[in-house]
């Protein structure tokens, strides 16, 4: 059984697959010493998968210092999937949003991997209980969801299928509390998981509100910005209306504004994709941003993040 207490020098990490969450995996696991060079294996089945893994990985560490960088040569590319996973603690997919690829690539993990591996896939959709049809033994699959991009978000959405033993939920629990992410369980099997019914519940009413002529796209981007943006980033928004309710908390809340709460979700929009919205909203947001310097974006989060971890250090407070 991996420990999850156990030395990271001694825990052997295999990723499949090196697209955009694949390689920002790499990059957390490298910068947060959660693994050394050497004890990280990739897999793909692009021809070119060495070169690009070596041109690509080190992108996610122009801002650091060049005496601080791991060394990324030192990082093992395997030709074959057996080669990838026969010694590792730890095996996580992040391939394509394809069922039949995750199902087939989960009974074939299963051969080769140690039994006590710990089976991750990073899909932000398609369930545990899907993709583990094929296997011999259900209970090892578990979704480990990020919030993109994972080398700088804390979040995990750890979500079960129905299967899933309760030793694989508790040790990938304990591995990520104990290494300073945000590991969530999600108790049920639901569409999309939570942090993305979230945003695309937030999306679907800005795209209803842009579509209706209510707002352009960047100034609905504005209003977020510079009011529940930041506000969410200190307390989420069961904290956030506690508060607002002064002595009575939500309960007050609601007894306040409750009526107009009630109006907005009766009146909320429901577009759906390929309705028509798209040209516009689409076109509006290319006008608005062209093409989204991530790098950018990427570093003030970063930088968010942190100013947010030191307020809540001095207050004792946590994630």
């Amino acid at each position: 059984m991996l420990d999850s207490t156990r030395k990271d020098t001694e825990t052997r990490i295999t990723l499949i697959g090196t697209g955009t969450i694949g390689l920002s995996f790499a990059a957390l696991y490298l910068a947060s010493h959660l693994a050394s060079p050497s004890q990280l294996t990739i897999y793909d089945t692009r021809t070119d998968v060495a070169e690009y893994v070596q041109e690509s990985l080190p992108k996610f560490f122009e801002d650091e210092e060049s005496s601080s960088l791991p060394s990324f040569a030192e990082v093992k590319i395997a030709k074959s999937l057996e080669e990838a996973v026969e010694h590792a603690s730890i095996v996580q997919e992040s391939g394509p949003e394809n069922a039949p690829f995750k199902i087939n690539l989960w009974a074939e993990v299963e051969k080769y991997a140690p039994k006590d591996a710990l089976l991750w896939s990073s899909t932000s959709g398609i369930p545990a209980s899907q993709q583990n049809c094929k296997m011999q033994d259900t209970s090892r699959v578990l979704v480990v969801h990020p919030y993109n991009p994972p080398h700088i978000m804390p979040l995990l959405e750890l979500v079960p299928s129905p299967e899933t033993s309760g030793e694989v939920i508790k040790r990938t629990h304990e591995f990520w509390r104990a290494r300073g992410r945000v590991p969530i369980h999600i108790k049920k099997e639901t569409t999309g998981f939570v942090a993305n019914r979230l945003a695309f519940a937030l999306l679907r009413e800005a795209v209803y509100l842009v579509d209706q002529g209510v707002v352009s796209v960047e100034e609905l981007d504005q209003i977020v910005q510079t009011s529940m943006g930041p506000r969410w980033a200190v307390a989420g928004p069961f904290k956030s209306y506690h508060a607002g309710g002064g002595p009575d908390g939500l309960e007050g809340f609601f007894k306040n504004i409750g009526g107009t709460v009630q109006d907005c979700w009766a009146d909320s929009g429901t577009p759906k994709v390929g309705d028509g919205w798209e040209e516009k909203v689409f076109r509006d947001a290319k006008e608005a941003y062209g093409t989204v310097d991530v790098a950018e974006r990427d570093r003030i989060t970063r930088r968010l993040l942190q100013v947010l971890e030191e307020e809540k250090s001095k207050t004792g407070s946590a994630w």
